[in-house]
């Protein structure tokens, strides 16, 4: 079959055992370091796409994906509901009410972020349900004064079900600093863990018990909280959701709560990709130092192959040619092995653990119990491809030297 002289050579010349073995071995390292610098970038971004994950589903699957706020309290909240669902994208459509305050226990005090619910309708909308250790959700009742806490608060106050706890909320009065502590006494009856930062900060009660607190009728409830289809097209459904119903309605949702959380996450899996990017530049340079010593090597052939007419184009195409195969084949070998590295990752995880007897990540520490991994075809071709440019760009220096020796001078000093 034909093949372009350039081509030919430049293939053999990669296959073929040199008389200098160092240089065969420093080939064979940047072909290795080029293999373990994508293998590294496909991995550990595959683990930040795991974590990322996880943080979405276990945060995003706690806080609203968007509201539809009432001016004043909604009396009735079902038509609001209804006009929501009637948008293809919204899933879940359930009373919501939120207010801020703080919890005192023999004298320890936290912050907290209260979320008024219907337990029967929870479901639909959060995953609280499945992420209780104490107690169960059915069991904040309208009138009882009921609190399901996370776990890191119950752990802080040492509290469990059954407990009693206050809850200081501010309120607006009549007095000369204008706002009031109302105190309201609370039962414990259950505990949550969802494994983020949910489990200290967050705590549910009836939505009737909310608005007896905020002094509504029990009917009453600040918002309608809906669940989207499209995490990300939460903002634009819900401006047109209470466009829609009027001006005695706004819309919020969690890129203003929780979007400065996704954004640094964003910009950490950026930050630490360009930093492993330069573990693949440093290997794919040197493809550089690789082929100034195989020209040097070569230097009697390329001569000889400019005397019998091969062109300065030609020569430079060869040692291109041979770089940039040194190149394609270490970023295969290390985007195969990333893959099958990246697929199994948790898997190995887990092996460590069972054969040195040590949790790698604890529970108790880590808000996470294993390591996810999801493995994104763009960032492996991303990768890949930035592989490949690096080597092919790495051969152009030594290629331009090869086709400027001279026949004359290389066959007098070989």
């Amino acid at each position: 079959m034909f093949r372009p002289l350039s081509i030919f050579i430049g293939t053999r010349y990669t296959r073929a055992k040199r008389r200098n073995r160092f240089v065969s071995f420093i080939s064979m390292t940047s072909m290795i370091g080029l293999a373990l610098g994508v293998l590294a970038m496909i991995v550990v971004l595959s683990v930040m796409n795991g974590f990322q994950r996880e943080m979405s589903n276990r945060i995003l699957g706690m806080v609203p994906h968007a509201t539809i706020v009432g001016v004043k309290p909604i009396d009735d909240w079902r038509p609001v509901a209804a006009a929501a669902m009637k948008n293809p994208e919204v899933t879940a459509a359930v009373p919501f009410t939120e207010m801020d305050g703080m919890l005192s226990y023999k004298g320890s005090m936290q912050p907290i972020q209260i979320s008024g619910v219907d337990p029967a309708l929870e479901g639909q909308v959060s995953i609280v349900a499945k992420h209780i250790v104490q107690g169960k959700l059915e069991d904040l009742k309208p009138g009882e004064f009921g609190i399901v806490l996370g776990d890191m608060t119950a752990r802080r106050f040492r509290l469990s079900v059954g407990d009693k706890i206050t809850l200081i909320v501010p309120e607006a009065s009549t007095a000369p600093g204008g706002i009031t502590p109302r105190l309201q006494r609370l039962n414990v009856v259950g505990i949550f863990k969802v494994g983020a930062e949910l489990d200290g900060s967050m705590g549910l009660l009836h939505v009737a018990d909310a608005a007896a607190i905020k002094h509504w009728q029990p009917n009453q409830v600040q918002s309608v909280r809906i669940a989207v289809k499209d995490l990300y097209a939460a903002p634009k459904v819900s401006q047109q959701i209470a466009a829609g119903l009027g001006a005695d309605y706004k819309a919020d949702d969690w890129t203003h709560t929780q979007g400065s959380l996704f954004s640094a996450m964003k910009m950490e899996k950026t930050m630490i990709g360009l930093l492993l990017l330069m573990i693949v530049a440093v290997a794919a340079f040197n493809i550089i130092a690789t082929l100034i010593m195989v020209v040097n090597d070569k230097g009697a052939d390329i001569a000889i192959l400019r005397t019998i007419g091969a062109t300065p184009r030609q020569i430079m195409a060869i040692f291109m040619v041979q770089g940039t195969v040194i190149g394609i084949v270490g970023t295969l070998i290390g985007g195969v092995l990333g893959v099958i590295a990246a697929l199994n990752v948790s898997e190995l995880v887990g092996w460590m653990e069972r054969v040195s007897g040590q949790h790698i990540f604890s529970s108790d520490v880590y808000f996470v119990s294993n390591l996810p991994s999801e493995l994104q075809g763009g960032d492996v071709a991303l990768i890949c491809g930035a592989g490949f440019l690096l080597s092919f760009l790495a051969t152009l220096y030594p290629a331009y030297r090869a086709a400027k020796i001279e026949p004359a001078h290389a066959l007098r000093y070989s």
